[in-house]
């Protein structure tokens, strides 16, 4: 598409992604090893750029889980563009290519909130960034509930997921499940999932998520278990604060709170399972 002071706004190519998740991590973001090609998978149409001259200057990322839901991220204009009005000219764009009908979520900063709110979108709850050092390599317990995740649980792991995200999301756990670096763990109590969780290595530490779980005993089983077999030292955790059991459990676990985020919507909110919630998975894709 062609725009004043030539402005052009494209698909991303899949090299594209590359550049925006370098452009995240330069925000502060702290993005995965291996986030672009998972990210890709969901859904490689889901990717913009605008350009000027042909240079890449700003992203934005509304990335299509299921036909009536898509989560909208890399939401970033490179430093030297920003003022100009080529974000707007990008949101606009992009945004208004979805139908109305589809449910949008988004995790923006605090800061500005009001701005996607003029845009349509509302609030539904905060979720918290986690981080430090969790004090254990080890885990002492024997049981032989947890296991580790592979081609037989998948068709379980994705039947469980669905009660704590807005929608399925076969595509993206595919490709989250089996990535180099990727680590996942489920809980298996008398034959069926009752938790799970998926740790993987980023510019900084590790990041853990999704960690969903029935119980807080579960997930902190699941987050010891992470821990100690991926050997990682410094992790993140990004619970949701309508989950007490969780931010109590973090706390116990001697991390941190870094920063926080504001979960939007726009059209209706979902229903989500947020008691068993104790780590979304990205703020990127949700």
């Amino acid at each position: 598409m062609n725009m004043e002071n030539e402005i052009e706004i494209f698909r991303a190519e899949r090299e594209d992604l590359d550049i925006m998740i370098e452009w995240a991590a330069r925000e502060g973001w702290n993005p995965g090893l291996n986030d672009a090609e998972c990210f890709w998978a969901a859904d490689p149409e889901g990717f913009w750029t605008a350009r000027l001259n042909g240079e890449m200057v700003a992203c934005m990322s509304v990335v299509r889980h299921e036909r009536g839901f898509a989560f909208l991220g890399f939401y970033i204009v490179h430093p030297d563009f920003r003022g100009r009005g080529i974000g707007l000219a990008l949101w606009q764009f992009v945004t208004d290519k979805i139908d109305r009908r589809v449910v949008i979520g988004l995790d923006a900063v605090v800061e500005e909130e009001m701005t996607y709110r003029k845009a349509g979108f509302f609030k539904t709850h905060r979720s918290f960034r986690f981080g430090g050092n969790p004090g254990f390599t080890s885990i002492d317990d024997n049981s032989d509930d947890l296991v580790e995740i592979d081609a037989e649980h998948i068709t379980a792991i994705k039947t469980y997921d669905r009660e704590f995200f807005p929608s399925s999301r076969e595509r993206f756990l595919d490709a989250w499940l089996s990535a180099s670096g990727h680590l996942g763990v489920a809980a298996v109590t008398n034959g069926d999932i009752s938790g799970y969780g998926v740790i993987r290595p980023c510019r900084e530490g590790h990041k853990i998520g999704p960690l969903f779980a029935d119980d807080a005993e579960t997930a902190e089983r699941l987050v010891r278990s992470l821990v100690a077999k991926s050997g990682a030292d410094q992790i993140y955790l990004d619970p949701p604060f309508a989950n007490d059991d969780a931010l109590e459990m973090c706390e116990r676990l001697g991390l941190e709170r870094v920063f926080e985020t504001v979960r939007m919507y726009r059209g209706l909110a979902p229903t989500m399972r947020f008691p068993g919630m104790f780590g979304i998975t990205s703020f990127e894709l949700g």
